[in-house]
């Protein structure tokens, strides 16, 4: 227990988490069981160490954080190291990579009904369906996802600044004014392209090469998150790592299953279920029109956020590809994201159609006044013409 809690405060000490992440004020800390979701990459043990270190002083032994990456746990369980944690007066266990254990959901509803003085947050892969496939946890387990950072984050750690997120709805009100606020401290434009192409996962500011970092996380997710937790044999991972490819390097549209079945000789079911696999694994998104979900056939398959479409096909990107996938991450986090079939607008939240286009070019005004527009190349909008950037200060 001493050489955990040794470890527990040499990693408090040390964490680097220059930008507070606006999630550690949506979770209710109240709760017994906190389960943390978000794709590989994006600071979940950051986070829970930074909870630690808000919330407990370094030394105190009422919190201890674990990594069931250790070997120690391949020969105890959960539940008796957590016995042992209360019977020491611990409070708080801060799980990290819990699915690395095998009962690992069975063990947490043990250590729930068992010791009800002690809380534990855990983390664990954006695959995961806590509840769906986890029926043991259903009622108590309180779920959150950590995303990579948004725009307003990018630039917060970049310049110093402490811009604070904005609704959709203050946007499209007062869109005007917010930019007016923004603007006298800082030039969106001057970093924008460098959060498409490398702000999105928190590893850019480690001093290594960011696209092969990337491409080493992207198959990290294929090979450890969805074969691991989706419990499908090795021998299939070419198929789903070439489904991927093939998705990236065809850009956004409706993907074609029956050639796709035929290229990584497959089922069309399974290649189905492979592509919903890639957009659990957070490294793609599946766009279907308002009402229409899997298991039938998206509108459009694009690449979760812009920074994978630089790692992928750099030579072969479009700009207004880029803006698209920036749009629609942007939006993913607290609202519904749809697109029609054949049709270039969006639909946000069943109510709001967008138009992503480039300011430069002239745009013929054929939808009704209704029409909001997400224009790129522009730092300034007015009326019904919003910058795009501003929609990356939604979280």
């Amino acid at each position: 227990m001493e050489a955990f809690f040794r470890t527990h405060s040499y990693l408090v000490e040390h964490v680097n988490a220059p930008v507070r992440r606006m999630l550690m004020d949506e979770i209710d800390w109240n709760d017994r069981l906190i389960g943390i979701k978000g794709t590989r990459g994006v600071g979940k043990t950051t986070f829970l160490l930074q909870y630690a270190k808000e919330h407990f002083n370094v030394g105190d032994k009422k919190c201890l954080y674990l990594n069931l990456n250790n070997f120690y746990f391949q020969g105890r369980g959960i539940v008796d190291f957590a016995g042992e944690f209360v019977a020491q007066g611990g409070k708080v266990l801060l799980i990290d990579q819990v699915f690395k254990h095998q009962d690992w959901s069975k063990d947490l509803r043990k250590c729930y009904d068992n010791y009800p003085e002690l809380k534990i947050v855990f983390t664990g892969s954006s695959v995961m369906r806590l509840k769906e496939e986890n029926p043991e946890l259903h009622g108590i387990v309180k779920s959150y996802n950590l995303r990579g950072f948004s725009f307003r984050e990018f630039i917060n750690l970049q310049t110093g600044n402490k811009f604070e997120p904005y609704t959709l709805d203050e946007i499209l009100a007062d869109h005007e004014h917010i930019i007016k606020r923004i603007l006298p401290h800082v030039r969106p434009a001057e970093y924008f392209q460098s959060y498409l192409h490398h702000g999105f996962y928190p590893f850019f500011q480690e001093h290594r090469n960011y696209s092969e970092n990337l491409l080493k996380t992207m198959n990290m997710m294929t090979e450890v998150d969805i074969l691991l937790i989706k419990q499908i044999e090795l021998k299939y991972l070419s198929k789903i790592k070439k489904l991927f490819y093939e998705l990236a390097v065809d850009g956004p549209k409706a993907p074609n299953i029956s050639q796709l079945a035929i290229d990584i000789e497959t089922s069309r079911a399974t290649v189905m279920n492979y592509i919903k696999y890639l957009a659990d694994a957070r490294l793609i998104n599946m766009i279907y029109p308002s009402g229409e979900h899997f298991p039938k056939k998206p509108t459009k398959v694009m690449l979760h956020n812009p920074n994978l479409m630089y790692a992928i096909y750099p030579n072969k990107i479009e700009q207004q590809d880029v803006m698209e996938a920036f749009f629609v991450n942007s939006l993913w986090k607290d609202h519904k994201v749809n697109q029609p079939s054949h049709e270039h607008y969006y639909m946000i939240d069943n109510n709001l159609r967008f138009r992503v286009c480039d300011a430069t070019q002239p745009y013929r005004h054929r939808d009704d006044e209704h029409t909001y527009l997400a224009r790129y190349n522009t730092e300034v909008g007015k009326g019904k013409a919003i910058p795009l950037w501003l929609l990356g200060f939604l979280y």
